[in-house]
């Protein structure tokens, strides 16, 4: 088998699983959401980045943003990346990237429903020590692999808090 291309700019599998070891929280609250939440407007902000942005800690919802340019669809989308991590434990570029790097797409081979979820980059677990992935950050409206950078960077800036 060959491996299907990865979206322009995405990481190595490899650094997308280091991405995760390294980005694991000492905690999460109410107020880290608030803060990573901030964090990810400023960077759009800075950027011109239309998109939008959900930050969840299990089926609560304790951050969401939309910003100038983006639309519904970006929260439909968000809905079904957020749901592959929520399914797979893992960032929704390294879930894709893994059926990728078997010669097929997620599409074809995971026998998932489309319309719930899709593997492309731009949603990524909130890992917490001792207690593992306990939510999810997204962000959707940017190309996918402009989207998982932007939670990497967010993510990297918080733990630098």
């Amino acid at each position: 088998m060959t491996a299907v291309p990865a979206p322009a700019g995405a990481p190595d599998i490899a650094t997308l699983e280091a991405q995760e070891r390294q980005l694991t929280l000492r905690r999460f609250t109410h107020d880290d959401a608030w803060t990573l939440g901030s964090i990810l407007v400023e960077l759009a902000h800075e950027r011109g980045a239309p998109v939008a942005i959900d930050i969840r800690r299990g089926l609560q919802q304790l951050f969401h943003c939309a910003l100038p340019g983006s639309t519904a669809d970006n929260d439909a989308w968000i809905d079904r990346k957020r749901q592959v991590v929520e399914r797979y434990g893992e960032s929704s570029l390294l879930v894709g990237s893994r059926f990728r790097a078997k010669g097929t797409t997620f599409e074809e081979s995971s026998r998932l429903d489309p319309y719930r979820y899709a593997a492309h980059g731009g949603s990524f677990p909130v890992r917490v020590e001792g207690a593992g992935v306990i939510g999810t950050v997204t962000v959707s409206g940017l190309p996918q692999a402009e989207d998982h950078a932007m939670v990497v960077e967010a993510l990297t800036r918080l733990l630098s808090t």
